[in-house]
């Protein structure tokens, strides 16, 4: 029996300018900066988390945001597309707010009886809006911009885009434990669990096109729940045993990971939920201030130097701003 995850984790892309980055994601998506740090693997640049309240797991999309970075090539072996979870009665407000403040987006898209729009950010990552018939039972984070009522929920899905289904069914099924929960031509969606948003994956089979470039404005891993390190560990083995290449477990700060690639060639991650992030800050305070883990701390002063100062606004923390 394969280990089983429930759920999204969190998704990692790629950005350019990170204060640009900021203000769309927090403004315009209402989303909360609820970690500023730096990629643990090259601290020349920010690693920055948006979520809910807390980043609960489920509800995260993150950066590393390189300005001047080139822009990639959406295609296949990625995460083509990332979807929010919002409520059903919010897409016609959806559809207005983003037109209000610049973006092109889609007219709505019906799909397994769900209503979505489509859109990109400032740097061309492909993203969507969810509207699930049944509600979703996450709080928001509630802004001027992105009242409660139609505010994201968390994730809702993502897409992944590979030239063969069938390997890849076999890691999601085997690896990760999902079942297929529908079929529609080239369109799999598999399941966590009883499914539902934050626990969906779309694969969609594309023989003929590009492979992916990563960079600005693609998605770099797509992580899954673990409950804890504990199960991690073990998962870990299965993989190994399964003849999968998986890294060794890295140390997040905020949770523990291993890496590998589903055979389509998509870079999976799965993440333990806890400690969580407010370990090192309040929850008010959460991302007001630049967290270093305490192997980079020695090295504060070189890192701050070298990265750009960013202005949050002050509804992100909103007591003792």
């Amino acid at each position: 029996m394969p280990f089983q995850t429930s759920g999204l984790h969190h998704v990692t892309a790629i950005g350019g300018d990170p204060q640009r980055n900021v203000d769309f994601y927090l403004r315009t998506l209402g989303l909360r900066l609820v970690k500023t740090t730096v990629n643990f693997d090259d601290p020349g640049t920010y690693h920055l988390y948006y979520g809910d309240e807390s980043g609960k797991p489920g509800t995260l999309l993150t950066f590393f945001p390189w300005r001047g970075a080139p822009r990639g090539r959406i295609g296949t072996g990625q995460a083509t597309t990332t979807s929010f979870s919002v409520p059903e009665h919010s897409i016609g407000w959806w559809k207005r707010h983003l037109d209000a403040a610049g973006v092109t987006v889609s007219e709505v898209v019906n799909r397994d009886e769900e209503e979505a729009l489509l859109f990109r950010d400032p740097d061309g990552l492909q993203l969507a809006l969810v509207a699930h018939p049944q509600e979703d039972p996450r709080n928001p984070w509630d802004t001027p911009m992105v009242p409660a009522e139609h505010a994201i929920r968390g994730l809702h899905s993502v897409t992944m885009s590979v030239t063969r289904e069938d390997a890849t069914a076999g890691m999601l099924i085997e690896g990760l434990g999902l079942s297929l929960a529908s079929e529609d031509r080239n369109r799999f969606r598999f399941a966590a669990g009883d499914g539902g948003p934050g626990a969906l994956v779309d694969v969609v089979v594309t023989p003929n096109s590009p492979k992916g470039l990563v960079a600005a404005g693609t998605v770099h891993h797509v992580a899954w729940r673990a409950p804890d390190e504990e199960t991690q560990a073990a998962w870990r083995e299965e993989l190994i045993e399964r003849g999968v290449g998986v890294t060794s477990i890295r140390d997040r700060q905020y949770f523990r990971s291993i890496y590998f690639r589903e055979p389509g060639g998509v870079l999976l991650e799965i993440a333990t939920d806890q400690p969580g992030f407010a370990i090192d800050e309040p929850l008010l305070e959460l991302g007001k201030a630049l967290k270093l883990p305490p192997w980079l701390e020695p090295d504060r002063e070189r890192i701050e130097s070298s990265l750009p100062e960013l202005e949050l606004p002050s509804e992100n923390n909103p007591v003792g701003t």
